[in-house]
């Protein structure tokens, strides 16, 4: 039984790292613990409870989680510290070690946070509770907006693939999923309480069903049907399980946006075989083919991993020209990370972290001239954009149906709706185009 009268009056400040779907679960918690009493601290305010959601794709994930730790311990004196995430159950007695820190809670735990905070008193020694990743079953659910006006549903954990670089499987375990109708009904729920758009997200989010019996495109025909809620968004789905009979739907739904983020990783045979990733760049490019066939003007985002052992300056010339032929939108450049018990370290032909510097630069200029390019061939039109919430002072920004972030000058009551809007230029800093002129307010 656990006693909320301990929590009354008392502030929590949340840190998160990583992924969509950890910005997602980190919002839920703090959902669970406004519930129990503990609101979250204003800016400058000493919080007794810190809790930092971790990642641990890559070596520099983790040492950003060490140094948020820390700072959070130096700036909350005697805060109760509790770490979750990927991190924590990868590692979680070397968290466990970590001085000042009170709990460690694994993948499976993190929905369980208030047990584990007791009456708020610091523990001598960490307590760590963290279940092998290939005994993880448990499903925790999260539909959460945070401080956006976009939701954020999680629909799917864990992943099947065991790619050599990734630690994800370890870390999340194995893939599992909720029954449609629970998902649906968060929609709603979501929707009742304002939401107008939803971003669907989870580890693999395409192999939905696997637990239920049930198929992602029976998801997306499900979650269309909710009234009140707008907009989807796909976050990230493997090019091999965006199916022709998904983008089809796509193309004459009611509220699935034309957006879609497919993880490429490498743009050559070669380094996607070393991978183990299940397509090759033909079947890929065929994917974006179709996708633009059927979905003309859909931003399509796209994942590469840069200096993978294996990957040789040859071979990077080659995933370069592939890429930069590719009709997409932009690109998320990540640099190879290597990481204890993945496979990928047996192989040869390691990558110097000054090269994979260069090669990450040659990518991240190249999506700015596929993005710019993206954003150019839309000025003019006519687009509906969602605006959210600015912080104080800035300009109040938003995104059209097909993703591209428009600025405009404050106004109160367009935040949260939706405005017909006729695209301008670009803005000073060229991250998103202006507003021309307002057509109408929906």
């Amino acid at each position: 039984m656990i006693d909320r009268t301990v929590f009354r009056d008392k502030k929590a400040v949340y840190y998160t790292l990583g992924c969509k779907l950890n910005f997602s679960e980190t919002a839920t918690i703090e959902r669970t613990l406004q519930e129990a009493g503990i609101r979250t601290a204003r800016r400058g305010e000493q919080a007794d409870i810190c809790v930092i959601n971790s990642c641990a794709v890559t070596q520099e994930a983790e040492k950003k989680c060490r140094q948020a730790i820390h700072k959070l311990i130096r700036q909350h004196p005697g805060a109760f510290v509790v770490v979750t995430g990927c991190y924590a159950q990868l590692s979680p007695q070397k968290l466990a070690d970590e001085v000042g820190i009170d709990v460690v809670l694994g993948i499976e735990k993190k929905g369980d946070i208030l047990t584990y905070l007791g009456n708020l008193e610091k523990n001598d020694v960490a307590v760590w509770d963290a279940i092998p990743s290939k005994n993880v079953r448990n499903f925790v659910p999260s539909c959460s907006r945070g401080d956006r006006t976009r939701y954020f549903l999680k629909v799917q954990d864990g992943c099947d693939y065991f790619c050599t670089y990734c630690t994800i499987p370890f870390a999340r375990g194995r893939s599992r999923n909720p029954h449609i109708a629970d998902l649906v009904q968060q929609a709603r729920d979501a929707a009742a309480e304002g939401g107008k758009e939803i971003v669907i997200t989870g580890v693999n989010i395409g192999d939905f069903g696997k637990t239920t019996g049930e198929s992602f495109v029976s998801l997306v025909r499900a979650l269309d049907a909710v009234e009140g809620i707008e907009r989807y968004r796909i976050s990230s789905i493997e090019p091999n399980l965006i199916t022709d009979e998904i983008i089809e739907y796509m193309a004459r739904s009611r509220s699935f946006m034309p957006h879609l983020h497919i993880p490429l990783q490498a743009g050559s045979d070669e380094v996607l075989k070393l991978m183990h990733r299940r397509y090759d760049t033909a079947f890929f490019a065929r994917k974006i083919e179709a996708v633009r066939r059927l979905l003309p003007n859909a931003f399509i985002g796209v994942d590469v991993i840069v200096g993978t052992r294996g990957e040789t300056e040859e071979l990077f010339d080659k995933a370069y020209n592939f890429i930069k032929n590719l009709d997409i939108s932009q690109l998320h450049v990540f640099s190879y990370s290597e990481r204890p018990g993945t496979q990928a370290l047996k192989i040869d032909g390691a990558v110097s972290p000054a090269e994979k510097h260069r090669r990450s630069h040659l990518l991240i200029e190249l999506s700015e001239q596929k993005r710019k390019a993206f954003y150019a061939r839309h000025i003019g039109t006519e687009a509906i954009v969602l605006f959210e919430k600015p912080r104080a002072g800035m300009p109040i920004a938003g995104f059209t149906e097909n993703y591209i972030r428009v600025e405009c000058e404050y106004n109160k009551d367009w935040v949260n709706r939706l405005v017909k809007v006729r695209l301008g230029g670009f803005n000073d800093d060229e991250s998103a185009l202006t507003v021309q002129e307002i057509v109408s307010v929906l």
